[in-house]
């Protein structure tokens, strides 16, 4: 029985496909836009807890997960666009299936919290437990993008001459 890591790995991009990824404006765009939110995450984590722990600094924590969500649609939007340039389709490309399948999650609980604070159909507290579990599938989320760009990377490396896999690499 072949176990799955024994199992040859098919690439995340062919030829054609990483000719495009770097061609297209679009992966700069990404490559900005992931650390930009993930920054922009971190600091409304921050708030978000903060508010959670002494009921202070309701409206920084509310106008910091509002930028994130709007930095969110940014980088979907544009990521959107980047699968396209890339795979020939906006979203369910098999080499991201289930990154965008997580997306859709990451999407509905941040604009839940949106609607909900345009409501009022959540208290403070309802606002912020929201907001932690956009957050929680958000880090799910980057995870599998990192775990991604990880496995892109290798794939583009070169072999050792030794025969070592480029992961073990000594």
């Amino acid at each position: 029985m072949i176990r799955r890591a024994d199992r040859p790995r098919r690439p995340l991009y062919d030829a054609a496909q990483r000719a495009r990824r770097d061609a297209t404006p679009w992966t700069l765009v990404q490559g900005v836009l992931a650390p930009l939110q993930f920054v922009v995450f971190a600091v409304s984590l921050g708030l978000v807890l903060r508010t959670l722990a002494t009921g202070e600094g309701v409206q920084a924590a509310n106008a910091s997960v509002v930028i994130k969500t709007l930095v969110l649609y940014a980088i979907m939007v544009t990521g959107s666009i980047w699968e396209k340039a890339v795979f020939g389709r906006y979203l369910f490309a098999p080499a991201f299936y289930w990154e965008d399948v997580v997306s859709m999650l990451v999407l509905a609980l941040h604009s839940a919290y949106l609607l909900a604070l345009a409501t009022g159909a959540l208290d403070t507290t309802g606002l912020m437990l929201l907001a932690l579990a956009a957050y929680a599938s958000y880090a799910i989320n980057a995870t599998q993008f990192l775990f991604k760009l990880r496995a892109a990377r290798l794939q583009a490396a070169p072999l050792p001459a030794h025969g070592l896999t480029p992961e073990l690499g000594r």
